[in-house]
């Protein structure tokens, strides 16, 4: 079995979040292999844990994917404020022999976007809503590269390291089977608050839940690196859940066209035709354009946005949403059908380094400098009598079941199979037990036996 038939095998995916299908992504040859350990948001702990506790098997991972890939050049990225994490994958790397550079970035958001990154590395801008392989580099996450050790092993992805973090008695790093629900990890980190809203992923691009009964059906799956606990009145909360029609009327009263959305949008200083501020300008007439060339004009640079949420977290003095009207935009111009060119060759902005976001200062216009220098102290391990496990764990298809009710799994064993005519992940038991329920959704399986 060679390396992408062990990966794919193992159900391995992007740790980092996206879920793309691992194997797919290293189906090709590169001059570049970057892992990504540059934890790109604040308040997330699980890239650091992995890059200091698991440096050797890093290093191993990434000799095997760069000799797969052909990659004349192996990079680990990450911040140089990690100075233990630093430490520990130098030693790594002497140990190994092995000819990997660190590259060590400055403290900012979005470090951790993969164009930034390959920018960065690299000196290259990908191309408009493109990927790293455009311009000869693939990018894995080192949570990426840990699963991809294991299934060289001949070991599935079936747990998940994860950080907890926000209104809770001290952040806490968690290790727990696939389909833990996200309740027993906050229950684990003590939540100071009874009524809390929950963030899964960063605080700037992490998804938003509200309501208690969508929070207790939530589990843990292949792509969670972080959960964070808030009061309900928080400025995050706050933010997420403002309807459209109200974004729309501040942006027709209050948009001042500072056009600072536009230069420090991560995005426009790679070089992407972005421009924020002018797309706020129109919004306004927005339902009044019937022609589509008319409107491609208008709002058709909303395509190349990442919605990695600079412009309306830390750049607007007036506290608009561009980048939630972006991804409405986006929507609108799929649904007219209408076509946005490309620009396949980028050319970065002059003193791009000077729009970089620092993260502590990202913090702060966040609201969380309550959290963001309070770090997790320990792994613990939870085991759970039950867990769901979705068969969506990644971009693409469902992974389809082979399993049926009432079915004994051991701990690894494959519970749906990868689409076969699709990008699809294969998804496996998480712990050892019987199977009370399955469907084209996932999986419920009870605890019963040993491991």
């Amino acid at each position: 079995m060679n390396l992408t038939e062990a990966i794919k095998a193992a159900g391995v995916v992007g740790a980092g979040g996206a879920g793309f299908p691992t194997h797919v992504k290293l189906s090709a040859k590169a001059d570049c292999f970057i892992i990504n350990a540059a934890e790109c948001e604040p308040l997330i702990e699980t890239d650091k844990y992995i890059s200091r506790t698991y440096p050797d098997r890093i290093v191993e991972a990434a000799q095997a994917v760069s000799a797969h890939l052909g990659a004349k050049r192996t990079v680990i990225a990450l911040k140089k404020k990690y100075t233990a994490e630093i430490a520990a994958l130098k030693g790594a790397i002497e140990k190994a022999g092995a000819p990997i550079e660190l590259f060590e970035m400055p403290a900012f958001y979005p470090a951790g976007d993969e164009q930034i990154m390959v920018h960065l590395v690299c000196g290259k801008s990908v191309p408009e809503r493109g990927i790293p392989l455009d311009v000869g580099t693939v990018v894995d996450n080192v949570g990426t590269m840990l699963n991809i050790y294991d299934a060289l092993q001949g070991r599935p992805v079936t747990d998940k390291y994860l950080s907890v973090v926000g209104e809770v008695r001290e952040p806490i790093l968690l290790h727990v089977p696939v389909g833990t629900p996200v309740t027993e990890c906050i229950d684990k980190a003590q939540p100071t608050v009874s009524d809390y809203d929950v963030i899964l992923g960063g605080p700037m691009m992490g998804k938003v839940f509200t309501d208690p009964v969508q929070i207790s059906g939530l589990s843990v799956t292949k792509t969670t690196g972080n959960i964070i606990v808030l009061p309900k009145d928080h400025y995050l909360i706050r933010r997420a859940t403002m309807p459209l029609h109200r974004i729309r009327l501040q942006a027709k009263s209050a948009c001042v066209q500072c056009r600072m959305c536009t230069s420090l949008c991560p995005r426009n200083l790679i070089g992407h035709n972005m421009k924020p501020h002018l797309v706020m300008r129109s919004l306004f007439r927005e339902p009044f354009i019937t022609d589509n060339e008319e409107y491609k004009k208008a709002f058709g640079t909303a395509m190349n946005c990442s919605e990695c949420g600079v412009c309306e977290m830390f750049s607007c003095p007036m506290g608009l949403s561009p980048r939630k009207v972006n991804i409405y935009l986006k929507g609108q111009l799929r649904e007219r059908g209408i076509k946005v060119e490309q620009n396949r060759n980028p050319v970065p902005a002059e003193g791009a380094q000077y729009g970089q976001v620092p993260t502590g200062r990202l913090a702060a216009r966040l609201n969380i400098m309550d959290y963001y220098r309070l770090h997790a102290k320990e792994c613990c391990e939870l085991a759970p009598e039950k867990v769901w496990i979705p068969f969506q764990q990644h971009i693409g298809k469902p992974a389809v079941p082979v399993k049926q009710v009432n079915d004994r799994v051991a701990k690894g064993e494959l519970l749906a199979a990868a689409a076969p005519d699709g990008l699809s992940a294969n998804i496996h038991a998480s712990i050892a037990g019987v199977i009370e329920k399955i469907d084209g959704a996932g999986a419920v399986i009870r605890r019963d036996g040993e491991e």
